[in-house]
């Protein structure tokens, strides 16, 4: 037999030469453990922010009243502030107003779903233009309108399928 050739017979057991197909995960599981445990040992040391003790005070806090600014749009096109019937032109010159305030009044609009967009847009562009740029929108939650909606329109038929 020469040199570097396998022999079906391996060594001097007399058993076969079979190649290993599986890896023992054993030994590479115990080590990444041991790192774990390092790391979380360790992760807390390495916190590099500078330990104070503040100084303890007692004091109120400042009373900020925001106010808000309600309006609403109705179906017909009419703008309200609050419950006041307005136009456009009002509206900018209050605008004015109530941008001076500190801290500035939030802006809640309430428009009904058939209300055209321009008119929305009219406000909300004057708004920004007098530097009010807190701008909320009112509306309903869905599933609330869809319950209420489905049990007074929808036959009990069509409920049960």
């Amino acid at each position: 037999m020469g040199f570097g050739q396998f022999k079906n017979v391996g060594g001097r057991s007399g058993k076969p030469m079979v190649a290993m197909a599986d890896i023992n995960v054993t030994p590479m599981v115990d080590v990444m453990l041991v790192l774990l445990v390092i790391f979380i040992i360790a992760a807390p040391l390495l916190n590099h922010a500078i330990r104070l003790e503040l100084p303890q005070a007692e004091s109120q806090a400042l009373p900020q009243e925001l106010k808000t600014i309600t309006l609403s749009f109705d179906s017909a096109g009419k703008l309200f502030w609050d419950t006041e019937l307005v136009t456009i032109e009002q509206i900018e010159q209050r605008f004015v107003l109530s941008a001076k305030q500190k801290p500035q009044p939030e802006i809640l609009l309430r428009a009904d779903k058939s209300t055209r967009f321009e008119s929305i847009a009219q406000v909300m562009s004057a708004a920004q233009v007098h530097g009010l740029n807190k701008i909320g929108f009112a509306t309903e939650a869905k599933a609330a309108t869809m319950s209420a909606k489905s049990s007074s329109h929808l036959p009990t038929d069509s409920l049960k399928k």
